[in-house]
């Protein structure tokens, strides 16, 4: 629906406790990826729920214009602060205190602890940029949160998008069929994932380690331990050093 947002799973769904919704000019890329797997069964089972805005429904000329040149001069196209301001004020009249965010390099890099943040909230409404990004006055305008998924640049916002909803949305209740399956992930005691291991035991000269085989629980969690500390000591010294302040 042009301008008013689309929902899904189907309207005649109870609300879900926890909803995205996503500012974007391509609509028909969602739900993508987020229909499937375990944020697909959520969606279904109305654990959560998805909402999309076309951008594009708020322009206000003819050719239903989102951009114009930079001020300035320069590569590009910028998006323009009154489009995207509609839609913002549209969806900010229905949102509550769901925060704001927008998808950007330059914002702060997302982490597991703002993940568990936002997914013990109501939800969160992400704008997707494109082109050069969006006018910084309606960034200022609407104090909007910026968030990076890392020091590179996507085409678009709404992969970065979909990415971070399916963060969040692993952690809501009733996604996982196991509550220690996220507690033992990467990130979620300040470490990387210890490796795995499962069937054939010998696969092309190599065996599981035996500690494994023992059935010796405590041990195996030693190992496991060892490991996880092992592997965020040399791949990520920065993680490591966070958690020895910590520990």
């Amino acid at each position: 629906m042009t301008g008013t947002g689309s929902e899904m799973p189907p309207s005649d769904t109870p609300e879900a406790p926890w909803k995205a919704t996503v500012l974007t000019l391509f609509e028909e890329m969602f739900p993508g990826p987020l229909g499937q797997s375990l944020a697909g069964q959520g969606l279904k089972d109305g654990i959560w729920s998805l909402e999309t805005v076309d951008i594009r429904g708020f322009a206000s000329d003819k050719h239903r214009s989102v951009d114009d040149t930079p001020f300035g001069g320069g590569p590009g196209m910028v998006m323009r602060a009154d489009v995207v301001d509609a839609a913002i004020e549209k969806v900010k009249a229905e949102s509550g205190e769901r925060p704001l965010i927008y998808l950007s390099p330059r914002g702060r890099p997302l982490n597991q602890e703002r993940v568990r943040e936002l997914a013990a909230g109501a939800g969160l409404v992400l704008l997707c940029g494109r082109y050069e990004g969006v006018d910084e006055r309606v960034l200022k305008a609407h104090e909007i949160e910026e968030v990076s998924l890392g020091d590179f640049v996507l085409s678009g916002g709404e992969p970065a998008a979909m990415a971070m909803i399916d963060a969040c949305v692993r952690l809501l209740p009733g996604i996982m069929g196991s509550d220690m399956s996220g507690e033992e992930e990467s990130f979620e005691r300040g470490l990387l994932e210890y490796p795995h291991y499962t069937r054939p035991q010998q696969w092309r000269g190599m065996t599981v380690p035996e500690v494994l085989l023992s059935g010796h629980h405590e041990k195996i969690e030693a190992w496991r331990k060892s490991q996880a500390e092992e592997m965020t000591r040399t791949r990520r010294p920065d993680l490591w050093a966070a958690f020895e302040k910590k520990n």
